[in-house]
């Protein structure tokens, strides 16, 4: 499968190298230049592209830059891109820590992936947000082992959802459906979801256990 990743921080460089050990052609872009993943493009052998081009002929793309920089990405990026990409969002709002407080998200009432959506004028799968990013190298497991964490994937897209589940359990995880994209404030970050290192029935009922009302500490 044909794969491009935007960013290139814990989260992005851990799904270049597992991607690609796992043969999948891989491009990869930050907002540095390609100049600066040559490194990286050396060890795993993903081509190191500008963001322009990070999409192009992809059939999933995974963005994974910090919610601050979503509207900074270019314009047009899914315009070359294979016809019904799938597009991941990895994204966590933090506020205090990087982020700024964004009034959609925090006055609007709107999830952070249902506002990266209209950033980038394109529906996201919401995953990968709350792994630990060695776990996503450290921690796999085959199915059926006791030890398999399972990871919560959300998306109002059933097709969309299901290739997203499928690319999460090849790295050898579990994945437990966690609603649409309304939903997906069970996965951000404070609620019990997140980080956490369990199966199936443990993420399922932490979803359960989540309050919509955000966390002191992830407000602006």
């Amino acid at each position: 499968m044909k794969i491009g990743i935007i960013g290139a921080g814990n989260i992005g460089g851990a799904l270049t190298r597992r991607l690609t050990a796992l043969g999948h052609d891989v491009s990869v872009a930050n907002s540095r230049g390609p100049h600066t993943l040559t490194d990286l493009a050396k060890e795993t052998g993903a081509t190191a592209v500008p963001a322009e081009e990070a999409a192009r002929g992809a059939q999933v793309v995974v963005v994974t830059v910090p919610l601050k920089a979503v509207p900074d990405l270019p314009s047009g990026l899914f315009d070359g891109a294979a016809e019904g990409v799938v597009v991941i969002d990895t994204g966590n709002y933090y506020p205090r820590e990087r982020d700024g407080r964004i009034a959609g998200i925090e006055d609007e009432g709107r999830t952070e992936s249902r506002w990266t959506e209209q950033q980038i004028g394109h529906p996201v799968i919401k995953a990968f947000n709350g792994i630990y990013a060695q776990d996503v190298l450290d921690r796999l497991r085959p199915a059926g082992d006791p030890e398999r964490m399972a990871l919560p994937v959300a998306g109002d897209d059933p097709a969309a959802k299901r290739t997203v589940r499928d690319l999460i359990e090849q790295f050898g995880f579990d994945t437990v459906d966690a609603g649409g994209i309304d939903d997906s404030w069970r996965q951000q970050p404070g609620t019990p979801v997140y980080g956490l290192r369990a199966g199936v029935e443990g993420v399922r009922a932490a979803l359960a256990e989540a309050s919509p009302e955000r966390q002191a500490a992830f407000r602006g």
